[in-house]
């Protein structure tokens, strides 16, 4: 089986080498897909990725997409599932919208830093659902450290960038939130375990979350 890593904002594919690693070294062939997170629209990223993701080889491809990765796979899908598409895990990706972006946006520059693809998100409000028969897994970071503070206070759990209730949403798998932030997300074992647990079996490890409460 084969797993396709799909990178942030602000990020290139070389920020998700130590997922991609960590999976290679669970038996699956690691694939990376890069894109113009800021200057590129969701549409256009969209469409290449389902691209890159038929000539990724394997019987099933999974998916992993940190941040805005996971906004784009959600995005993909609503274009076509495709053939031989496994199961997705969402670290840490605003699918409701972001509200740091939203802010960022206020300020002189800001439309221009976060991008076209996270703007195009937020005008349509976010997703409502998860809208296909793909199961989904999404892990939430809960230790509030990160640029998202910089720009005004988060009244609700958060990992310093995405509120957790940002991460949730109608027709996902399951729902996972641990104690790291918003960059820990692609270093930290436990979201690993995590990670490869629900790309094993559709689900996470609630032995795990009960330890890391």
């Amino acid at each position: 089986m084969s797993v396709v890593a799909v990178h942030g904002l602000w990020m290139r594919g070389t920020s998700m080498l130590a997922v991609k690693r960590r999976l290679e070294a669970r038996g699956y062939r690691g694939y990376v897909f890069n894109y113009p997170s800021v200057r590129g629209s969701l549409e256009a990223s969209a469409a290449a990725l389902a691209e890159f993701l038929d000539g990724v080889p394997g019987d099933v491809v999974h998916l992993v997409g940190h941040s805005l990765g996971g906004v784009l796979i959600r995005t993909m899908l609503e274009r076509g599932v495709p053939v031989r598409l496994g199961r997705v895990v969402c670290l840490g990706s605003p699918l409701r919208g972001s509200r740091t972006a939203a802010r960022l946006a206020r300020l002189p520059g800001g439309r221009w830093l976060i991008g076209k693809a996270l703007m195009e998100h937020n005008a349509r409000g976010g997703f409502d659902n998860w809208s296909t028969a793909v199961e989904v897994g999404s892990i939430a970071g809960r230790w509030p450290f990160g640029v998202g503070r910089v720009f005004g206070p988060f009244p609700e759990p958060n990992d310093g960038t995405v509120a957790v209730a940002e991460t949730e949403l109608s027709g996902l798998r399951d729902h996972v939130v641990l104690p790291v932030s918003h960059v820990a997300l692609l270093w930290s074992t436990q979201v690993a375990a995590q990670m490869e647990h629900f790309l094993a079996h559709g689900r996470f490890s609630r032995a795990a979350t009960d330890r890391a409460a």
